[in-house]
């Protein structure tokens, strides 16, 4: 029985009832696949005119015929000249006369002098400012702003320079310590004991009183 057509409304027959739903779906898928469509997706309809211009191409033929008419009529007084000596004299023996001549050179000349005697103002002109009362005034200033700052001009520079100054110092210091470590673990081993030279206590004793200074400072 399952596997006999099921129909969706109850029948007597299903056979028959299997045909005529068969027959309706056929119709139904016809009648959508023979649907007109609603808008028209057709191409527009193209005109010859509007993409072959006729008249165009004839004023182009024309005036290509007209070029080539041209074209050999220059050709043929060419060849007429070439083989010939012409009917004209080439030669121009004419010389350039300016009517005005005269007139353009005594404007250049005004404009000439009138540009000397414009840079001649201006070279001779003195200036409205002074640099050396700016400069005057720029010192005065700095000796108020010195008077009056908490600092000397310039610190950030010396105790820049001056720890630079203290870090080398330092760098040397226990370079000579060291290497006078090493002398003193060389002298032992040599020999039994001694007493210190007098160089080096007078050495150490400097060094100490510039630590002293530099902490002092």
């Amino acid at each position: 029985m399952h596997r006999a057509y099921q129909p969706i409304l109850p029948s007597h027959n299903k056979l028959l009832q299997q045909k005529w739903d068969e027959t309706y779906y056929n119709e139904h898928r016809k009648k959508v696949k023979d649907a007109a469509p609603m808008v028209d997706t057709k191409a527009p309809q193209t005109y010859m005119h509007l993409h072959l211009k006729l008249k165009k191409l004839q004023l182009e033929e024309e005036r290509l015929a007209t070029i080539e008419r041209d074209n050999r009529i220059l050709l043929e007084k060419m060849s007429y000249t070439m083989r010939t000596r012409g009917r004209l004299d080439n030669k121009n023996n004419y010389e350039y006369k300016s009517l005005n001549r005269e007139k353009r050179q005594r404007e250049l000349l005004r404009v000439t002098r009138e540009n000397q005697a414009i840079l001649q103002r201006i070279t001779m002109r003195q200036p409205e400012y002074s640099y050396l009362k700016w400069q005057q005034e720029w010192e005065e200033n700095l000796a108020f702003m010195d008077s009056i700052s908490a600092y000397p001009h310039g610190w950030w520079k010396k105790d820049a320079k001056s720890g630079k100054q203290s870090s080398k110092q330092k760098s040397s210091r226990s370079s000579k310590a060291s290497a006078r470590k090493d002398d003193d673990a060389g002298e032992e081993k040599h020999d039994d004991g001694g007493e210190k030279p007098k160089d080096e206590a007078k050495d150490d004793e400097q060094e100490q009183k510039e630590v002293e200074q530099q902490q002092a400072e």
